[in-house]
């Protein structure tokens, strides 16, 4: 299951975020900062559409959307790389994700606290990108002072200090590990590390709820930053995710059109780690159960199977494919089938966003 993990400085509305994102979280909202000691985990449904319609061609007993699951981590500060806050037991909580969601406040408020006193967006992301690089550092040259003794000896060591050394000049240069070029050999050789700042991060902009449409100065400036970082950036309102909870779904239409918007920030949120991790969904469905898969992009067929369950991939025959689009316009498998729109796709096939998927095996 795909984790993201959502960190910031203390109240920037992480945790009203999160509670906001996984209503039945019990997250503590409060005016303070490390009112969340532990980190928080909720897992949610991603939505789609297709299923629904899918389940309706197929007379689906149930649907099974793919899941995220959103882990609200403690907020850091300066000194965290150096235990400051609780900061080495949030960043270990930061370590075992997959993607950072770095929430930045970008509005203005009389009532609630800043830690710094002011907003600042790219002084806030500074701030935290600081404490991970640090700890990427500290990390780095724990890690070179004990490759050096072998790289005199075995020429693996020595490929791998070259490449430590590179991304110990990096980060002293203000660069992030996301922004050093790597081939799939060094990608292998730093993985066991989980170097903070090589995790990809997207900047979830906080803003009022007048701002959500539009953005505003302050989201224009976490904007040029992350284009040079190659991260990404999302605008939501906290405020706004909490007070949808309440709604029903033909509620949340009109209240999000009277704001200009056309989604909430949770399908922005996946959308954008989808895209930032290459992540796709294929799509299965039958009488028992109509279910979404996430899979990374460029994936073959038997990988893809393998998802399901490992003796897909082992006994993998042919995947009997079809577009969700002609699906849904044909309304009918086995009228599909007659008309020989269902392709039978082998080994080497890539499977494409959205393909529903019959997979043939054998045990």
């Amino acid at each position: 299951m795909l984790r993201a993990g959502i960190v910031g400085l203390p109240n920037v509305g992480k945790s009203t975020l999160f509670n906001a994102l996984v209503a039945n979280a019990k997250a503590e909202a409060a005016n303070f900062p490390f009112c969340t000691i532990e980190p928080n985990v909720g897992v949610v449904s991603v939505p789609d559409e297709r299923l629904e319609i899918l389940a309706e061609i197929s007379k689906s007993q149930r649907i099974v959307p793919t899941r995220i699951e959103f882990v609200d981590i403690a907020g850091l500060v300066a000194g965290a790389s150096k235990g400051e806050g609780l900061g080495n037991q949030f960043l270990a909580n930061i370590r075992e994700v997959d993607a950072i969601v770095h929430v930045v406040r970008c509005f203005e408020s009389d009532d609630i606290v800043h830690v710094s006193g002011s907003v600042d967006p790219v002084r806030d992301i500074e701030v935290i990108n600081l404490e991970l690089a640090l700890a990427d550092l500290s990390q780095i040259e724990k890690r070179i002072a004990r490759t050096r003794k072998d790289a005199k000896k075995n020429k693996d060591a020595q490929v791998e200090l070259e490449l430590l050394e590179r991304l110990e000049a990096a980060i002293n240069e203000g660069k992030t590990v996301r922004q050093v070029d790597l081939n799939e050999d060094e990608e292998a050789i730093i993985k066991p590390l989980g170097l903070l700042t090589k995790k990809p991060i997207i900047y979830a902009t906080n803003v009022s709820e007048e701002d959500l449409a539009t953005g505003n100065q302050a989201v224009e400036k976490v904007r040029n930053l992350a284009e040079q970082e190659n991260a990404s950036v999302v605008v939501i309102s906290a405020q706004v995710e909490s007070e949808l909870i309440e709604l029903s779904e033909e509620e949340k239409t009109d209240f999000l059109d009277s704001l200009g918007v056309t989604e909430g920030g949770l399908q922005s949120l996946i959308r954008a780690t989808y895209d930032l991790l290459g992540l796709r969904t294929y799509l299965t469905t039958g009488e028992t159960e109509t279910r979404a898969w996430t899979i990374r992009a460029g994936m073959k067929a038997p990988q893809a199977a393998g998802v399901i369950h490992s003796d897909f991939e082992r006994g993998f025959i042919r995947a009997e494919t079809i577009s969700y689009e002609k699906l849904a316009e044909i309304q009918s498998l086995a009228a599909a089938r007659e008309k020989g729109l269902i392709r039978s796709e082998g080994k080497e096939y890539v499977v494409q966003e959205g393909d529903v998927i019959e997979f043939r095996f054998n045990v």
